[in-house]
């Protein structure tokens, strides 16, 4: 048998992964910044078809989520009822008590409550007429720099050349094989 052979598969490892090497730093160093007002575009365009505020303006208003604001909210209608209020109209300062204090506080905390779910999805409301999400995107890719795509796509780079090194291998079994046969 010729060992010369053997050499075939390892070459075409080699090369496939050399292609694949020289495939990615291009890639990398050339088209995407050349193309990146391109790709931010064609980016922020598929992630506004794909995305929707409904969802977001479903978990802003949801009751796990007023419960959770709630602790919050009732800080500072205390705080309201018992310093600022007094403040800012002493005779009413002078006629309320702790009992009226609390009294009030559950009442304003009931209607807040209620009203939460409503405010906070007009809320959301306004952000989706206000926020174009496209745009956003875009900026945002556009803003990354360089070497910051190249240390993202390091890893990606990584597992495309070991790709090609298996492929190339593979091939090189595959013609080593045809070679022997024929």
């Amino acid at each position: 048998m010729n060992y010369w052979l053997l050499l075939i598969p390892v070459l075409s490892a080699l090369i496939g992964f050399a292609g694949s090497r020289a495939a990615g730093i291009i890639l990398v160093q050339k088209i995407i910044p050349g193309r990146r007002e391109e790709l931010a575009g064609m980016i922020g365009s598929k992630v506004a078809e794909n995305f929707s505020l409904a969802g977001i303006e479903k978990k802003i208003s949801g009751p796990e989520n007023i419960k959770k604001v709630m602790p919050v909210v009732e800080a500072h209608v205390d705080d309201f009822l018992r310093h600022k209020l007094k403040a800012k109209m002493p005779m009413i300062g002078m006629l309320i008590g702790d009992k009226t204090i609390n009294s009030l506080k559950e009442v304003f905390l009931k209607e807040i409550e209620e009203m939460f779910p409503q405010v906070m999805g007009q809320f959301a409301g306004n952000l989706k007429n206000e926020i174009n999400i496209e745009e956003l995107v875009a900026a945002k890719i556009r803003s990354v720099s360089p070497a910051t795509i190249k240390d993202s796509l390091s890893p990606v780079i990584r597992y495309f050349c070991l790709a090609g090194a298996i492929i190339g291998f593979v091939a090189g079994l595959v013609n080593t094989g045809l070679f022997l046969l024929l």
